[in-house]
């Protein structure tokens, strides 16, 4: 479901799974063949680097030095240049020739029409998915709902609000949309959370969504699951063009 990973459990997308698949990656072992273990090597800083993009670490514009990360990681520049077109295909990256590559960042109009096709979209997703969750789903979606009312802290819930709703896709059976969805979930995450102030204000109206949305699922009535979801959706989307800043770009 989650991006290079599409069979991988809810709580291990985008970052979550970034940070993991790095971990295990960098205990595999060297057998001094350069070759076969070059996809390994590029998705290991591919992994690295979009930890560091989707946790704010590298914010939208930053530079990526390639002769700089190279040497921070220990390997050589052909591994990062192949994980920097990786990040590129997500969305995360931007390449341009002789200027180099930068996180990509989004003017108000690219993030506007990411939500309307977030609109548009997952409510296909949730529609394909609720019908094969289980019992068990839904009660684990109350308790990351518990999670999220209880923290304060920005990672801790943007990490747990995307569990919430991706738990809620966990049983769909169409990973190419998935992945579309993933990918506008990882390049809108750096404007959510500088959207985090303004959401913690209207705390409320997102935990009376979320419990709609809950109910909704747990009758297995998806008509009304996808009507929150599109109201949900669109009122993160109206706000963010209220109180964020961003390129002026069209």
């Amino acid at each position: 479901m989650c991006g290079f990973a599409l069979g991988a459990p809810p709580d291990e997308c985008g970052a979550v799974a970034a940070e993991r698949r790095a971990t295990v990656n960098s205990k595999v072992p060297t057998t001094g063949i350069a070759e076969p273990l070059q996809p390994v090597a590029s998705m290991r800083v591919a992994d690295i680097l979009a930890e560091r993009i989707l946790s704010g670490k590298l914010p939208p514009g930053a530079r990526i030095k390639q002769d700089e990360l190279a040497d921070e990681l220990n390997t050589s520049r052909i591994p990062v240049r192949d994980a920097l077109r990786i990040l590129e295909s997500r969305g995360l990256v931007t390449l341009r020739a002789n200027i180099g590559a930068r996180v990509t960042r989004m003017t108000h109009r690219d993030l506007a029409l990411a939500y309307e096709i977030r609109e548009r979209i997952e409510p296909l997703l949730l529609a394909e998915s609720i019908p094969h969750l289980t019992d068990e789903d839904v009660a684990e979606m109350r308790r990351i709902q518990v999670e999220i009312e209880a923290t304060s802290d920005i990672e801790e819930f943007l990490a747990l609000d995307r569990r919430f709703h991706w738990t809620s896709y966990g049983g769909h059976r169409a990973p190419q949309l998935a992945q579309i969805i993933e990918r506008l979930w990882d390049t809108t995450q750096s404007y959510r959370r500088a959207y985090y102030p303004v959401e913690r204000d209207r705390a409320r109206a997102i935990y009376a969504e979320h419990h709609l949305f809950l109910e909704a699922i747990e009758r297995r009535d998806a008509d009304t699951a996808t009507a929150v979801l599109v109201m949900h959706i669109r009122r993160t989307r109206v706000a963010h063009q209220t109180h964020l800043v961003v390129d002026k770009g069209s």
